[in-house]
């Protein structure tokens, strides 16, 4: 399969009544007084813009907290070759992160991710973080903007073992860049087929989550309640749903990103924030997320 071309500056603008290309020239104007940033394509601030509601000064926030991110959780957004890291392969065949070609009634777009192999001593939970961003970060630069977001995380398998394998610093990087910087508009959050491991990685999360996401936060137990969000049809079959087996809607899936390997090569060597030219004080990781053990340590019989 060929890569895809990505949405242009000029689509956006035609999709997106809103975008003035004043707004994106302001932009453009303050991100060459910021050294650290690297060049930012016009294509690209639209996307900022519109999922900040076309307001400057947040979209400079996310702007900053996108690439900073990115540069300070390499667990995340490095190395992101299929092929060849071995780590990132065993999470193809642990976990799946899709986003499916329906949409909501709204017409929001419907990120969702489970578990295809159960065994808890094989997943990892940064290289399951990293796919995840894989795939929303080739949407975005494939579809481009979008009016609204929904992440459905299926707890189908997931079991206490699993949530041993969380740590409150990856949740922590996690949700700061989903809440700070991920450019889009996010609508909902939901967990289906919760059961009690849920109080737990909540438990976890929480204290990472602003009010904004709390509120938009759902848990089902059953399939009538996600059905208040969520069509069922666009689910895979194995979750109640009509859009095909979920290893061959996974397997397409895993083929699009290798096809955009190189795509994520130039991604990061081009993307990424310039410690040393940053005006004032350089950044690290201990500035932005604190220290990795000063979190009190989940004990998980």
């Amino acid at each position: 399969m060929a890569t895809m071309k990505p949405v242009s500056f000029e689509e956006k603008l035609k999709k997106n009544p809103e975008l003035k290309e004043a707004d994106v020239e302001a932009l453009r104007e303050w991100c060459e007084k910021q050294p650290h940033l690297p060049k930012i394509s016009d294509s690209m601030l639209a996307l900022f813009l519109h999922s900040n509601y076309y307001r400057l000064e947040p979209t400079k926030a996310c702007i900053e907290v996108y690439y900073t991110a990115r540069s300070h959780v390499p667990e995340f957004f490095n190395d992101r070759d299929i092929v060849n890291n071995k780590e990132l392969k065993k999470a193809t065949q642990t976990v799946t992160s899709q986003i499916f070609e329906g949409s909501t009634q709204e017409g929001y777009t419907i990120i969702y991710a489970r578990l295809i192999d159960s065994d808890s001593a094989q997943f990892v939970y940064n290289d399951a973080m990293k796919l995840l961003n894989m795939v929303i970060d080739l949407w975005l630069y494939t579809e481009g903007t979008c009016d609204g977001h929904v992440i459905i995380f299926d707890m189908n398998n997931v079991s206490f073992g699993h949530a041993g394998r969380l740590s409150p610093m990856g949740l922590k990087k996690f949700l700061y860049y989903l809440q700070e910087g991920l450019p889009v508009r996010l609508r909902g959050f939901h967990f289906m087929n919760a059961s009690p491991v849920i109080d737990v990685i909540l438990n976890m999360m929480k204290p990472f989550m602003k009010k904004q996401l709390m509120d938009m936060f759902h848990m089902h137990t059953t399939a009538e309640s996600l059905e208040k969000f969520i069509p069922l049809e666009v689910l895979p079959n194995e979750a109640g749903g009509k859009a095909g087996p979920i290893l061959e809607l996974h397997e397409k899936n895993i083929n699009k990103l290798i096809d955009h390997t190189a795509w994520f090569k130039e991604e990061e060597a081009n993307c990424r924030v310039n410690e040393s030219l940053r005006p004032g004080k350089a950044m690290s990781v201990t500035d932005l997320f604190g220290v990795e053990g000063s979190f009190k340590k989940l004990e998980i019989d």
